[in-house]
């Protein structure tokens, strides 16, 4: 439905976008996600139309849109557009602000439209209230309302949730996800947040510097980060030193880890050096760290942080290294207290020191 071949953008001498490519499947929910400044804004209004490429080529459903020099109107593209400032028309009442891109249909289809629309985002009570009568969750679900109205054959959503709570952000993309999937819509969204990206999207390409790192599943992204810069802008964690013993085994101050040994240590990215016994950093995520009270492996709470569910405890090793684990709230250590802890680790990733 979306694919971007090759794109490059500069503003002057700067370049904003390198060489970025992806596709994305009819029905399928994308997103860009990465630090201010990536590049990944640019790339959602370059797919809109509203700057035209320094080179590569863009097609929606199979049609090209945008080319080297070249640009389809916006209006030509059949693009639905959600902004982060939700865009509304204030001199309108809710029905009216998701009719205003109905003026080709009759007044009754029109309305029905209009109709099946807010009952979609559960706002059929509020069509003839005002936006500014409206919260700010309830705003956005108008202008998604609205966007969806025409039909697109693409969505594009451009920071939808920054203005909104923590609480609302996640529980409002869950909902905007099951809305986009019920309609089928094949969407791209840009975040900074990573939650946000996590909960919406079945596959988010991580950017920095204007180029795609990685473009892959969540999943993935968090269990098997191709390089540094994903592995530390993807979920939380540290890194350990530690020596390949072989393609198979990694050994850290923790003990061996066992398992297919990712990463980039070596140039090509694989591990054909292993049995030289390459001297690499090993990515340890919370969830890879148990508390274990029969451990005979003791560690030293040196921070702690509650989060509801669990606390998130940083520990120093008898080594001097220090890993943060994800420990059930019940589990409530003192500051100096030791612990005893033990490794589940499935995914080895090693980078190359």
């Amino acid at each position: 439905m979306l694919a971007l071949d090759h794109i490059a953008q500069s503003y002057g001498r700067k370049p904003v976008l390198n060489d970025v490519s992806f596709q994305l499947a009819p029905g399928q929910i994308g997103c860009l996600l990465g630090p201010s400044g990536c590049g990944k804004t640019t790339a959602l209004r370059l797919i809109a139309g509203f700057e035209t490429l320094n080179s590569g080529d863009i097609r929606i459903d199979g049609r090209t849109v945008a080319s080297t020099g070249w640009s389809l109107p916006p209006e030509q593209r059949q693009v639905g557009l959600v902004f982060q400032d939700y865009a509304l028309f204030p001199h309108l009442s809710v029905a009216a602000n998701v009719a205003f891109g109905l003026h080709a249909l009759g007044n009754d289809e029109r309305n029905l439209r209009v109709q099946q629309m807010l009952k979609l985002v559960g706002l059929s009570k509020e069509a003839a209230s005002w936006p500014h009568q409206l919260s700010g969750g309830q705003q956005q679900r108008v202008a998604l309302a609205r966007a969806l109205a025409p039909k697109p054959r693409l969505l594009l959503l451009d920071e939808p949730f920054s203005n909104l709570d923590v609480e609302l952000r996640e529980k409002l993309s869950l909902e905007v996800r099951d809305i986009l999937k019920h309609e089928g819509i094949t969407a791209l969204l840009v975040t900074h947040d990573q939650h946000e990206a996590f909960a919406m999207a079945d596959v988010i390409g991580v950017m920095n510097a204007g180029v795609i790192q990685q473009w892959a599943a969540p999943y993935v992204l968090y269990h098997e980060p191709v390089n540094r810069f994903v592995a530390d802008f993807i979920g939380q964690g540290v890194l350990l030193p530690g020596k390949v013993l072989n393609s198979h085994q990694v050994e850290i101050e923790l003990g061996v880890l066992d398992g297919m040994v990712d990463g980039d240590c070596d140039e090509d990215g694989g591990c054909s050096q292993c049995e030289l016994g390459c001297e690499v950093d090993v990515l340890i995520r919370p969830d890879d760290i148990i508390h274990d009270d029969d451990s005979l492996l003791m560690a030293r709470v040196e921070r702690k942080a509650f989060r509801g569910a669990d606390f998130l405890y940083t520990l120093k090793l008898p080594g001097g290294g220090r890993v943060l684990a994800q420990v059930d709230s019940h589990h409530n250590h003192a500051i100096g207290e030791y612990i005893g802890i033990r490794l589940g680790v499935d995914h080895v990733v090693a980078f190359q020191k």
